[in-house]
């Protein structure tokens, strides 16, 4: 897809909705020929702006929640009701992620060599299940109030509060995805096109009062139980994304990218075996690679060093490459 340019492509980049010019940066691996080179991206910088993020998500969607929970109780609306305690539980999914990116900051210690950036994939676990809880709230509630039905009052009240919800939910997605990109986070990704999605239920609330007003007062429920059916969706997108990272998944063309990195070292004439995984926001890998037979212990030194050197230019969110040199295998005619 080509690249918007101009103003109106740095909005669309900014707002998260296209790829932007230097995909290493963020948190799409970077694919075909882009390169970005020269990039210092500190661990201890990354994880302050994560912290930042977080800290305004969660003041932002708290105070959506607090809104909307008055008007809750002055209309008595389900489909209100079920958009509240969403945006609760999404503004509590703000303390996993800090703790992550707190104890992130620690750095490695004599017993946890490789630092503490796999409490970003804990903390995106939490923020499943907590999504899960909210949507087994909802569809509760949602169910008893079809089973009973009861009057719903102040519906401009309530069609006002579901904009409401959707222009916070909006703000927080672009934030979150925004910096998860910077700093190659899935768990803030994944939180903020979570985000992004319960925008849109919360104008479904919107919906649900105007059904209401045009004579369908089984409107309401019936629109907090499909809020309830977008947050399992979600449930389900989320803890693909999370659990992938768990299990050492990467995308394919992370792979692709190291193998292209290869490709500008001089001295390498194949890369025989490629492993890489997340550490939190951090990447790591695994390589063995063939060189000329008969080069020597400095010249083999000196080409690892220049691969790695390559290997950070490519992919900024690369904290550590250990490479294996391995004499190439002469070719029998």
């Amino acid at each position: 897809m080509k690249k918007p340019s101009g103003k109106i492509g740095n909005f669309l980049v900014w707002l998260g909705l296209c790829e932007p010019e230097e995909r290493g940066r963020g948190a799409c691996p970077p694919g075909g020929h882009d390169h970005v080179h020269g990039v210092i991206d500190p661990s201890i910088a990354t994880t302050t702006r994560g912290v930042w993020a977080i800290k305004w998500s969660f003041l932002i969607l708290l105070l959506t929640a607090v809104l909307q929970a008055a008007v809750v109780l002055m209309s008595g609306s389900t489909a209100l009701f079920a958009d509240m305690i969403h945006n609760l539980g999404d503004a509590a999914t703000a303390l996993p992620l800090w703790i992550a990116f707190r104890l992130a900051r620690r750095g490695a210690t004599p017993r946890f060599t490789f630092g503490f950036g796999r409490v970003e994939d804990l903390a995106g676990v939490a923020i499943v299940l907590l999504i899960l809880s909210s949507a087994v709230g909802a569809g509760t509630e949602a169910v008893l109030r079809l089973l009973h039905p009861a009057p719903l009052h102040g519906l401009l009240m309530v069609g006002v509060a579901g904009l409401l919800g959707f222009v916070g939910n909006e703000a927080v997605a672009i934030l979150r995805i925004r910096t998860g990109r910077l700093i190659n986070s899935a768990a803030l990704m994944a939180d903020g096109y979570h985000a992004r999605v319960d925008g849109l239920t919360s104008l479904a609330v919107v919906l649900g009062a105007v059904g209401v007003w045009l004579g369908f007062p089984l409107a309401d429920p019936v629109v907090a139980l499909l809020i309830t059916l977008t947050l399992l969706g979600i449930v389900w997108q989320s803890g693909k994304t999370v659990f992938t990272r768990i299990l050492d998944g990467v995308d394919r063309s992370v792979i692709e990218e190291i193998r292209h990195a290869a490709s500008h070292v001089p001295g390498i004439e194949d890369v025989v075996s490629v492993r890489a995984r997340w550490m939190g926001h951090r990447l790591v890998a695994e390589l063995d690679v063939e060189v000329a037979v008969g080069k020597t212990v400095g010249e083999a030194s000196a080409v690892v060093d220049a691969f790695e050197k390559e290997l950070k230019g490519h992919l900024p969110a690369m904290d550590s490459a250990h490479i294996r040199i391995r004499p190439s295998s002469p070719v029998c005619l």
